[in-house]
């Protein structure tokens, strides 16, 4: 069995929102636009039609991913303590040679927060960071060879 994805209270409550809308409402009103199309006549030109189709697609698309999304999660009340970083947590870190610095959020992409750029803590950098504190240089391996960064801070 896989590892349980880890999601914060405030992203698992949103995406049960959406999911409970979208299967609610959502299907209500794409049902509604299915039907009126189809009362336009042939369905072969209704271009109301197919672009309701459409869009009814995209939407049971989200709610299967939603739905695998919510399947199998850990939900944790806050990120874990700012002195290692670990998933949840913002960090601040500095490429080596390098004087400006870049912030992530590690996490899943359903954690997103404005501004702040995702970094799952599967990838490379990722699971460098993952258990390294601030003042700490961690290095990964990158297509164009290894590198190394610095951690300056670590947020919650």
């Amino acid at each position: 069995m896989a590892n349980p994805k880890q999601l914060s209270r405030e992203a698992y409550e949103r995406l049960s929102a959406e999911l409970h809308d979208l299967t609610t409402r959502g299907r209500i009103d794409i049902a509604r636009k299915i039907e009126t199309a189809r009362e336009l006549g042939d369905l072969s030109e209704n271009g109301d039609y197919h672009a309701a189709k459409e869009e009814q697609g995209k939407m049971e698309g989200r709610i299967m991913h939603l739905e695998s999304t919510l399947e199998d999660v850990e939900v944790s009340d806050s990120a874990a303590a700012t002195d290692v970083v670990s998933q949840g947590n913002v960090v601040t870190i500095r490429y080596e040679g390098e004087t400006d610095t870049e912030k992530y959020l590690v996490g899943s992409i359903e954690e997103r927060r404005e501004g702040i750029i995702v970094m799952s803590p599967g990838s490379p950098l990722g699971a460098a960071l993952v258990g390294a504190k601030e003042g700490d240089t961690v290095s990964y391996e990158a297509p164009g060879g290894s590198l190394s960064v610095e951690i300056i801070a670590i947020e919650a």
